[in-house]
């Protein structure tokens, strides 16, 4: 059955893919970048599929693909994409035209997880930013009328992450793309909210490592000695979603707990300590910079208001370090001269410090005592290092923080 794009007012496009599939197909996806995962889809209802190529400008071009179900419910469904986004949602569309919606799929203008079809081609990355999903609504809008006799009634776009993003995106300058859409979170598709890790997380946690002291009290007495592996959160096949963890999630809750090393394997900062993600969750972990750290790159690194902290990279890290404004650094090897004149130094560190890891300080310690050649009876001479189990960051927690003296 031919079928003619431009007799549905679909301009600049060519028929890649126009075929009835029956319900139960394994369908073949042999085009499909390989780095956007699965070769095929099963599809579970009768459907015409239509896959075009549609050209945006004379060095860029959007492949949509258009699943019409045999029994529709009269409304039309826009899937997003997510990281740089060039896979179309594949399972996406199958799942929504499963529940009787017109689905529609695009490549988001480039083919693959990588943004290298970027360079040096801004419509490629006008494809990205907004053109590939208004593109792909359009078409599908246009085959309605011919395959229905009737318009749709509704348009919904469905995305998360990059999809988030896109979302909004098309609200804000195409608002009558879509009568709804349901936007996830504006970040990454692996997102671990913080409600899961003050819940789901923090209680693995404790489960491997509170008992390492022999009480079963809610607090990590030693961070150092807990070896925390996140390899049980992950989901299983008959597991609940709500309370594991994908492969990728996990990897991210592992590299949180691993120490921060610079390209060479060398320590840049120590791991963050197990049992603090219960106040992290909500400051460092909620997909959001860090405001602190976001305007110290910003106005002390590179005099640059707009440096989106996104981009970081290692690269960075050794911008700062390499600059010192202000010769801010502070990891002195030896305090001699304030030892001298007498001078005491009481050190302190909550193991719950939801901030900054608290296995920080025992390496300023080791440095410290390592510089001065000195002993720990030598070091008690002048400075004492106290580590409060279940303090969080300077005060509060679930041990006894209150510092208090004996009269």
């Amino acid at each position: 059955m031919s079928f003619d794009p431009a007799s549905a007012g679909i301009t600049n496009a060519t028929v890649t893919e126009h075929a009835f599939i029956e319900s139960g197909t394994n369908l073949s996806l042999p085009d499909n970048d390989p780095s956007c995962g699965g070769k095929s889809q099963v599809v579970s209802v009768d459907l015409c599929r239509v896959a075009l190529q549609i050209a945006t400008s004379e060095r860029s071009g959007v492949v949509a693909e258009i699943w019409l179900p045999g029994s529709w419910n009269g409304r039309l469904v826009t899937t997003g994409n997510g990281g740089l986004g060039g896979c179309i949602d594949y399972s996406g569309i199958a799942y929504t035209a499963k529940n009787g919606f017109a689905s529609v799929g695009t490549n988001n203008g480039h083919n693959g997880t990588s943004g290298i079809q970027f360079l040096n081609n801004t419509e490629v990355v006008v494809d990205f930013a907004w053109r590939a999903v208004h593109t792909g609504v359009e078409a599908g809008k246009a085959l309605m009328q011919p395959f229905y006799g009737e318009t749709a009634i509704k348009s919904y776009f469905l995305g998360c992450s990059l999809g988030g993003r896109q979302a909004i995106k098309a609200a804000e300058i195409f608002p009558d793309d879509f009568d709804g859409v349901v936007a996830g979170p504006v970040g990454s598709s692996n997102f671990i909210t913080p409600a899961f890790w003050k819940t789901t997380i923090h209680e693995e946690v404790l489960r491997q490592c509170d008992m390492l002291d022999g009480a079963s009290d809610g607090i990590i007495e030693d961070p150092i000695l807990c070896d925390f592996d996140p390899a049980p959160l992950v989901c299983g096949a008959s597991s609940n979603s709500s309370a594991c963890l994908s492969s990728a999630q996990v990897e991210i809750v592992r590299q949180v707990f691993e120490p921060y090393l610079w390209g060479n394997g060398t320590l840049l900062f120590p791991r963050m300590n197990p049992g603090g993600e219960i106040m992290s969750a909500d400051g460092l972990y909620n997909g959001q910079p860090w405001a602190l750290s976001q305007n110290w790159f910003r106005y002390a690194i590179y005099n640059n208001p707009d440096w989106d902290p996104a981009a970081y990279t290692l690269a960075d890290a050794e911008s700062a370090e390499n600059l010192n404004p202000g010769n801010i650094r502070t990891w002195p090897s030896s305090l001699s001269e304030f030892q001298d004149r007498g001078g005491k130094i009481v050190m302190f560190h909550g193991l719950q410090d939801n901030q900054i890891t608290s296995l920080n300080s025992p390496r300023f310690y080791d440095h410290l005592a390592e510089g001065m050649s000195y002993t720990p009876e030598q070091m008690d001479d002048f400075l004492r290092f106290f580590r409060i189990s279940g303090m969080f960051h300077c005060n509060s927690g679930p041990g006894a923080w209150v510092v208090v003296s004996e009269k």
